[in-house]
């Protein structure tokens, strides 16, 4: 039986690719942008991302805004609501949160786990009433968001919901979305 060895990688090719994904390619494109140089997995590029503790790097892009859309869904028999909270200029998803009300209380809560970890922005969203009730509650600017950002938010949106193993129809009665809560994490 023969020793395979692995080949080890320049530390400048680690760091090409960290900086590749960090301007938010995805692991697979990562792995196309370095074929010139190394033959790598997308698993490869996912270990070397995880040595480096994304939430040291991650948090120093720069956000410049919330933008947020809710949609209804149906889990369990029941109706329910998938709230998202995207960045418009680096187009990365910020936060997830599923609930089973549509109102300013559960915005506010979500605003507040976003300003938590990205700090406060302005927040852009549709014409619902519930956003500038909780921003000016929050102490928030909002502005109505442009056709441009509107069809940015539904497009997330829209690949969330088409996820069939994280979003699949609870057959319980009175379901409580702790599935849907983990999914979300």
């Amino acid at each position: 039986m023969a020793i395979v060895q692995r080949e080890r990688t320049f530390a400048e090719i680690v760091m090409y690719a960290l900086y590749l994904y960090f301007l938010d390619l995805s692991f697979r494109n990562t792995v196309r942008a370095l074929e010139p140089f190394a033959e790598r997995s997308h698993v490869a590029i996912w270990e070397w991302v995880q040595k480096f503790d994304p939430k040291q790097v991650y948090p120093c892009k720069s956000r410049a805004a919330f933008l947020i859309d809710e949609t209804q869904m149906q889990i369990g028999g029941n109706e329910a609501w998938l709230w998202v909270a995207i960045e418009p200029i680096h187009r990365s998803i910020l936060g997830v949160y599923v609930s089973r009300h549509r109102n300013m209380l559960v915005v506010e809560a979500l605003l507040k786990s976003l300003i938590e970890i990205y700090d406060r922005h302005i927040v852009y969203s549709d014409g619902g009433t519930w956003y500038p009730e909780a921003c000016s509650s929050l102490g928030l600017e909002h502005r109505l968001h442009s056709s441009y950002e509107k069809s940015l938010i539904e497009r997330v949106v829209e690949c969330l919901k088409d996820r069939p193993e994280g979003l699949d129809p609870c057959m319980k009665e009175e379901c409580e979305l702790e599935h849907v809560y983990k999914w979300t994490e």
